[in-house]
């Protein structure tokens, strides 16, 4: 698995102020003082940095899934996204619930039963209603459920996926573009069309069961 970003000062940092500063006749008060604000400063601009970086998702981080490797994610969305990217071509069939074939609400369900022990509703239109923390688009988090209403009424949820990072989510789409695949918020037709989000890992049992 990745190893998460951490923001940290290097102790190489402080040895190289102190020796600078010894070229100034400056009193030991003010020498420790300028060391204690350029540390402090450094660390804001690294911790600032981490965040920015943990927030968003790369796209070589993102191509790292095709290639079998972990995600920067916590446990169980790594978990469930890294078993989607694997199933990235499986055909779209409508009812579909396994790997011969999923639906959109298929495929959500059986990545979160089989990787998180999660049992949601199987409709959309049931999932949407579930009991978990709606999110706004600009705090998704990998892991999160997106829904959509694609079938031209508007605000009526027809179809959904599951947020990857970036503004890339995946999804079992269609026949016609090839089941399994990812796609882009940012993109105009889903932009549209996108209703809302909720973290439905929110609600994942304390222990997980690991899948046979």
């Amino acid at each position: 698995m990745l190893n998460r970003f951490a923001p940290l000062v290097p102790l190489a940092l402080v040895t190289l102020l102190f020796g600078c500063a010894a070229h100034s006749p400056v009193s030991q008060q003010e020498q420790q003082q300028q060391v204690k604000n350029s540390v402090t400063a450094q660390s804001s601009v690294l911790y600032q940095d981490a965040l920015y970086q943990e927030e968003t998702a790369t796209e070589k981080e993102l191509a790292s899934f095709a290639d079998g490797k972990s995600y920067q994610l916590p446990v169980l969305a790594d978990s469930i996204l890294e078993r989607g990217m694997s199933l990235i071509g499986t055909r779209y069939r409508f009812g579909g619930t396994s790997e011969a074939g999923f639906d959109c609400s298929g495929f959500i369900g059986y990545l979160f039963r089989e990787e998180a022990g999660m049992n949601l509703p199987r409709s959309t239109r049931e999932m949407i209603n579930v009991d978990a923390p709606l999110v706004s688009r600009n705090n998704l988090k990998p892991g999160d459920l997106l829904f959509f209403a694609t079938n031209g009424r508007r605000g009526r949820v027809s179809h959904a996926g599951i947020y990857l990072g970036d503004d890339q989510f995946i999804h079992s789409s269609s026949r016609k573009s090839g089941g399994v695949r990812v796609d882009s918020l940012g993109d105009s037709y889903w932009s549209k069309t996108f209703i809302e989000a909720k973290r439905a890992l929110a609600m994942a049992p304390t222990v997980v069961t690991a899948r046979k």
